[in-house]
């Protein structure tokens, strides 16, 4: 496989396995331990988790941000391919 390509796809499987991570971690957090949820009024856990929430949020997409500035150029042909192809034809 192209190098680019591979490159591409690790890109792909970082991006939804730490979302899924993330999601799994904040769910489990949340739901099971019940912080998720304001039942009578609002206690220190909610107000907690909620800030962790959006923090880990925060930096989850920094990361996806970092993980995708940088193009791959797919569009560019190396001149030896070129070279190549007009010497077949």
């Amino acid at each position: 496989m192209e190098p680019k390509v591979v490159i591409y796809l690790k890109r792909v499987v970082k991006t939804i396995s730490m979302a899924l991570l993330w999601l799994i971690l904040n769910a489990r957090i949340g739901v099971v331990n019940g912080y998720a949820f304001v039942e009578n009024k609002i206690k220190l856990g909610n107000v907690l988790y909620y800030i962790l929430f959006i923090a880990s949020l925060a930096f989850l997409l920094y990361y996806f941000y970092t993980l995708w500035k940088n193009d791959l150029h797919f569009e560019e042909e190396d001149d030896t391919r070129k070279d190549d192809l007009e010497s077949i034809s």
